[in-house]
């Protein structure tokens, strides 16, 4: 036999082969497996990256900024030609070029305000890139409401951190915080609206190195968790890029943290969109629960603006987030506006006229029905984009 035949009859290698090497390895899984991916700068970029590489088909990306030229040097899916383009649909599209069969959808938002709570429910896991502990308290709610675990990574010049948490079972990322974290996450929602806007552009010192290896322990911690070995649950790693004193963390329940208790039954309401009355949605909650005292939002949102100056008084309707700098000062007086938050409507409310959509609320969205001791999730999934 020639080397020519020898060759010819040589098997190629299949694309995952490395990797179905491993004794626990199942592509299937991962190829099935639901992962939302919250934050898509230099850290998301390397957890992203990674998903592709490893045929993750079903990966929705979350972040609501536009690419900048100090992405380019952190960020490998980045190009100077992505420069102005949202980041979750720069990595998305970039994802399917390293992995064409990979299915990722881009979410460009800002996850205080614009990403549906169904998202979160649909996911398997989530994986937290994010760089301020505002979004990382939000997520840590969500997951904790919905009952799904989530990995939180968090990088700094050479210094970086992952932690996983599935509440109630374990301690979650409020339980880790001091009072310090909390003064300051205090401080900033006490703040006026454009002293906040200011805080929220300020940028964290970040390398592609520490980058790479927090994303890569993410991406690991995710991989093990859906193979259903253990992972860090209830647990962290701080990496030590300079000195290398590198070492693991076991957090404890704080006995005083809210998200211990099992979470209440979500159920799935297809027939209503976030364009339906929510008065309808509150119907049927009541004939579930035998009554109904309130309707409590996965989020805090702006009814009005009031300025203090003369008095005037804006209705907004929607998420502190999205309030412009022009809505921010009175249309009278250019006083800076005073706003007034809600996050609960009782059923005497006439608000409740008002469709999920008119008062704030995403898409896909989660609210929780109340009557007495019973509590109820009802995910309106009318505009589910996966329902087709």
């Amino acid at each position: 036999m020639t080397s020519t035949d020898s060759t010819a009859l040589r098997l190629e290698e299949g694309r995952y082969a490395r990797f179905e090497n491993i004794e626990w390895w199942d592509q299937a899984r991962l190829q099935k497996a639901r992962v939302l991916v919250i934050g898509a700068g230099a850290l998301g970029n390397e957890v992203l990256k990674n998903f592709a590489l490893l045929g993750l088909r079903n990966v929705v990306v979350a972040d609501m900024d536009r690419i900048e030229k100090s992405n380019l040097a952190r960020s490998v899916l980045f190009r100077e030609s992505d420069e102005g383009v949202p980041k979750a649909e720069c990595a998305a599209r970039r994802m399917k070029e390293i992995c064409p069969e990979v299915n990722p959808i881009a979410l460009v938002g800002n996850v205080l305000a614009d990403i549906g709570l169904g998202y979160f429910r649909w996911a398997e896991v989530v994986v937290g890139a994010l760089d301020n502990r505002e979004a990382r308290v939000f997520v840590n709610s969500v997951c904790a409401r919905v009952g799904r675990p989530w990995i939180d990574g968090g990088i700094e010049v050479l210094h970086g951190i992952v932690r996983g948490f599935a509440p109630p079972q374990t301690a979650c990322y409020e339980c880790t915080m001091s009072q310090a974290d909390w003064k300051q996450i205090n401080q900033r929602r006490s703040c006026s609206l454009l002293a906040r806007r200011a805080i929220a552009n300020r940028g964290t010192p970040t390398t592609p190195t520490t980058a790479s290896v927090i994303g890569g322990m993410q991406t690991q911690e995710a991989i093990k968790l859906l193979h259903g070995l253990e992972t860090l649950s209830g647990q962290g790693f701080f990496f030590d890029g300079l000195a290398h004193n590198s070492y693991p963390i076991q957090y404890q329940i704080n006995p005083e943290c809210g998200w211990h208790e099992p979470p209440p039954p979500v159920e799935t309401v297809a027939a209503m969109t976030s364009n339906t009355p929510l008065r309808r949605l509150a119907e049927l909650a009541a004939q579930k629960l035998g009554g109904l005292e309130a309707i409590d939002l996965g989020r805090e949102l702006v009814r009005e603006l009031n300025c203090p100056a003369c008095g005037r008084t804006d209705e907004v309707w929607q998420p502190v987030e999205k309030i412009r700098e022009d809505q921010a000062r009175c249309q009278n007086c250019g006083a800076e506006a005073v706003p007034v938050y809600f996050h609960s409507l009782e059923i005497k409310d006439k608000w409740l006229d008002k469709s999920p959509r008119q008062l704030g609320l995403p898409a896909w969205d989660i609210v929780w029905a109340r009557y007495g001791n019973s509590c109820l999730g009802l995910e309106i999934s009318g505009d589910n984009p996966f329902a087709n």
